[in-house]
């Protein structure tokens, strides 16, 4: 379970205000699930969306 983060988790992780992680889980920016009235996140989910993002943008940048 160590994996499976709350709204608090997260916020804390990503270094964000709890309101900005919900209002991202919400508005799907952020993946996540809403147990019983709680949002669960995995972690591993967080970091796979953050790795990929950014390989994107590495892509698009052009250095010469």
């Amino acid at each position: 379970m160590n994996d499976i983060m709350n709204i608090k988790d997260v916020s804390n992780y990503l270094k964000l205000k709890e309101q900005t992680v919900y209002r991202l889980l919400k508005g799907g920016k952020l993946p996540g699930l809403k147990v019983g009235g709680t949002w669960m996140v995995k972690k591993s989910h967080l970091d796979k969306m953050f790795s990929d993002v950014l390989n994107e943008k590495l892509k698009n940048t052009k250095i010469k």
